[in-house]
């Protein structure tokens, strides 16, 4: 099964991923669209794919211009798709690590590495977004001005200390929520 990059230097080319498994979730074509749009210019961005399943959000910001994107995921099976799309289009300014969450959030804050965007997609059954979102602001990971968003299923508790609401966006039983500190 293959799905679309939206826009950018990529724009409609095919990326893989697989069909029938719950675990490794892509993000919708329109939620790509309304978050980016939101986003405006991305121009030499920092991107967190965290959750990346077959990493179509980190692809889709470097197709539309982002400096870099990691990708994190602590599924092998959804690094092989991350690691096979970034092969098929020639992508090289990508990091991919296959590791939890919180590992990956570590290693980032240990080698100062910080995000001007962070996009989290967890499984929605995990309940892992206020740990993961608390750990982000708590530990500078955040570039001045940055937004962190998250696809949810449930309602997630924003501490108001972490930052402002600046969008949300329902589809259904999904709901996209947009952040800026």
């Amino acid at each position: 099964m293959s799905m679309r990059v939206i826009a950018g230097i990529y724009r409609h080319r095919l990326l893989k991923y697989p069909e029938n498994r719950i675990d490794i979730r892509p993000t919708k074509d329109r939620i790509r669209e309304a978050l980016f749009s939101s986003l405006g210019d991305i121009t030499d961005k920092v991107f967190l794919d965290l959750y990346a399943g077959c990493g179509s959000m980190g692809i889709e910001a470097i197709s539309r211009g982002a400096k870099e994107a990691y990708f994190v995921d602590i599924s092998k099976d959804a690094i092989k798709y991350v690691k096979d799309n970034l092969v098929t289009l020639d992508i090289k300014n990508a990091k991919v690590f296959q590791e939890s969450d919180l590992e990956a959030l570590k290693r980032f804050k240990d080698n100062n590495i910080k995000f001007d965007i962070i996009y989290l997609d967890p499984p929605y059954a995990n309940g892992l977004y206020e740990e993961a979102l608390s750990y982000i602001y708590n530990n500078g990971l955040l570039n001045n001005n940055s937004v962190v968003a998250f696809e949810s299923n449930v309602p997630v508790k924003i501490n108001p200390l972490w930052a402002q609401k600046i969008k949300e966006y329902h589809y259904g039983e999904i709901t996209v929520t947009v952040l800026r500190n």
